[in-house]
């Protein structure tokens, strides 16, 4: 069954590449959806898939990359609207 969740990373995640690490971490974990820059200074991603594969996703996504440091990570699941067909960094 497909599950969403729109997170919202807080901590030092802008800058350090987080965007293009989710992207790869999408990738490997199996989830589609989106990442951007919020302009209030903290990254948003939904993330879409198998609720495994979402769980998997978030819980490395509250580890980070290396060169950040996520301070929280605000999740909010939802029904799905529209079905993404890959995993996209907006802009």
């Amino acid at each position: 069954m497909l599950k969403q969740a729109h997170l919202y990373i807080k901590g030092d995640v802008i800058g350090v590449g987080f965007r293009a690490w989710t992207k790869i971490q999408a990738k490997i974990t199996g989830v589609t959806g989106w990442v951007r820059n919020n302009e209030e200074g903290f990254v948003e991603a939904v993330v879409q898939g198998e609720e495994d594969k979402v769980s998997s996703m978030i819980k490395s996504i509250k580890q980070g990359p290396p060169v950040s440091r996520v301070e929280d990570v605000e999740i909010y699941w939802q029904d799905a609207k529209e079905i993404f067909e890959g995993f996209v960094i907006r802009k």
